[in-house]
């Protein structure tokens, strides 16, 4: 998914002048001042916080042509901050920002041409910008082109040319392309293989808390990927990632409960991970939960339970379950 730039661009507090002088100068037309009194509404700083003061301010500096009062207008727009929302009217306050060279508009007209937002969807209008802001060293439109590359949306695919606008987006701290380099890393697409190089980019994904870092961390602890194999790390990682509902970390929990991997033996927490995981979907965590109910670990034993969660994941086709069911008794999981 696309992602947005969304904050309004400030004014540091100690740049703002007395805010009675700030007010005349403002009303006297001049276009800065303008500007600096939006953002001492839109921050609250001297005035109360208003976001319809925020926007009447900006939008008096940018008919005088403010490139940063445009872009604020196009947030503003595209949020509904202070002014009925429109599509339309973003994009046109992002595109006389992003045709003087303001990154973030450039980024955020991007996105609108990504998702078809206020103009019709077009990928290459889409990367056009994406570039531009990018190559002005916005990380959000860097890992946005890495994206339409890794999946050709307006341009050729190339696991090349992603991991390239991924790393420069990782190397500023963005932790999904961090996660994707990692997964680049581990495949050998576009880079040589390195479960060394893995890792490293999965830790910095999973200490920023991004959910699908820390599991796949966890994995490479549980089979030794690149590390020195630990059930107790893997656990680690799986919980974080679990806790924020990550249904492969639920799953892969209840795995290392069922066995005492890396934490003390126990069915009970297996059953609950595994129903976490299979409430989601999850077809192996269904199998799972089906067989606890059969034999009666961690829950009361109950053949109508386990045929529900066997029938389950029997129709998104495990196999497992599938006989499971028939060595009950049952060929018809409809």
């Amino acid at each position: 998914m696309a992602k947005n730039e969304i904050s309004p661009n400030p004014t540091n507090a100690e740049e703002i002048l007395d805010i009675d002088e700030l007010k005349k100068q403002a009303e006297q037309g001049d276009a800065e001042a303008q500007f600096k009194l939006g953002v001492c509404y839109d921050n609250g700083n001297g005035v109360p916080q208003s976001d319809t003061e925020a926007v009447k301010w900006w939008s008096l500096a940018a008919k005088q042509g403010c490139v940063e009062a445009n872009y604020n207008l196009g947030v503003c727009y595209e949020y509904g901050y202070g002014i009925p929302q429109s599509y339309s009217e973003a994009v046109k306050w992002y595109s006389l920002a992003a045709e003087q060279k303001h990154a973030k508009a450039q980024h955020n007209l991007g996105v609108c041409y990504d998702n078809g937002d206020g103009v019709p969807q077009s990928y290459s209008e889409a990367i056009k910008w994406y570039r531009l802001a990018a190559e002005q060293g916005i990380a959000n439109s860097q890992y946005n082109l890495g994206l339409c590359y890794e999946y050709g949306n307006g341009v050729p695919q190339s696991d090349t040319e992603a991991v390239k606008w991924y790393i420069l987006a990782a190397e500023q701290g963005d932790a999904d392309a961090q996660f994707k380099l990692g997964h680049y890393y581990h495949e050998g697409n576009g880079v040589p293989q390195s479960d060394t190089e893995a890792i490293k980019w999965f830790r910095l994904a999973a200490e920023q808390g991004l959910a699908a870092a820390q599991y796949n961390l966890g994995i490479c602890y549980e089979y030794g990927y690149g590390v020195t194999q630990s059930y107790s790390e893997a656990v680690k990682w799986f919980c974080l990632a679990a806790e924020q509902g990550d249904v492969d970390a639920q799953f892969c929990l209840g795995v290392c409960y069922e066995h005492g991997h890396g934490v003390p033996q126990s069915y009970s927490e297996a059953v609950e991970w595994y129903r976490l995981a299979a409430k989601q979907g999850n077809a192996l965590a269904q199998c799972n939960l089906g067989y606890c109910y059969e034999y009666g670990e961690g829950v009361r034993k109950s053949r109508k339970e386990a045929i529900k969660w066997y029938k389950k994941s029997a129709k998104q086709g495990d196999e497992t379950a599938i006989q499971n069911l028939k060595n009950l008794g049952i060929n018809d999981y409809d």
